[in-house]
């Protein structure tokens, strides 16, 4: 078990440019769909939990669903196996780095996959959004957020506080107007 689950964080961290969150749909595959070691469901509360949590992402990802597969030694398998070709690409770039910093075509590759990496991220973005029930009559809650932090500046702790404060308000209004036998 420990060898697969290193094999398979090894394949997401080997083949994946772009960060942590490009990581997601390998993971959603290779996870979920071909391991099937998870539920759809239990992937998205993972997911929510490792952006919740400090560090980076991919590596929290790691932890959470090593652990859950394999206790402690499944949290070494997995956070070594998704670190390791990452770690070891950017020690080569670091040596190497002064040599191709200039280069143009080396340059024109990293504009172009600019593109395929906003594609990768949108991917599970919109698959997230369809699982979390995100429909017409609330799409505009991650809408203002997202406007709120880019335009206005404000700070993504103020939006997620707000974020929960409206949460519990609108269950305790749900649940007394659940209780009157009224409808929300």
């Amino acid at each position: 078990m420990y060898a697969k689950l290193f094999v398979s964080f090894w394949k997401i961290g080997a083949f994946t440019i772009g960060g942590g969150y490009v990581m997601i749909p390998l993971m959603e595959q290779e996870i979920v769909d071909r391991r099937k070691w998870l539920s759809r469901e239990e992937f998205l509360d993972y997911l929510s939990l490792s952006q919740a949590m400090p560090g980076v992402f991919a590596v929290n990802m790691a932890t959470c669903i090593g652990r859950r597969l394999g206790g402690f030694r499944g949290v070494v398998a997995a956070v070594a196996g998704n670190i390791m070709m990452p770690v070891a690409l950017i020690l080569m770039l670091a040596v190497f780095f002064r040599y191709f910093r200039d280069n143009v075509v080396v340059e024109r590759i990293f504009m172009g996959l600019r593109p395929a990496v906003v594609a990768l991220i949108a991917a599970p973005v919109f698959r997230m959004a369809k699982s979390a029930k995100v429909c017409w009559s609330n799409c505009w809650i991650p809408v203002v957020a997202a406007l709120l932090i880019w335009l206005l500046g404000v700070s993504p702790v103020w939006v997620i506080l707000a974020a929960i404060a409206g949460g519990l308000l609108y269950g305790f209004v749900a649940e007394r107007h659940k209780k009157e036998g009224g409808s929300l």
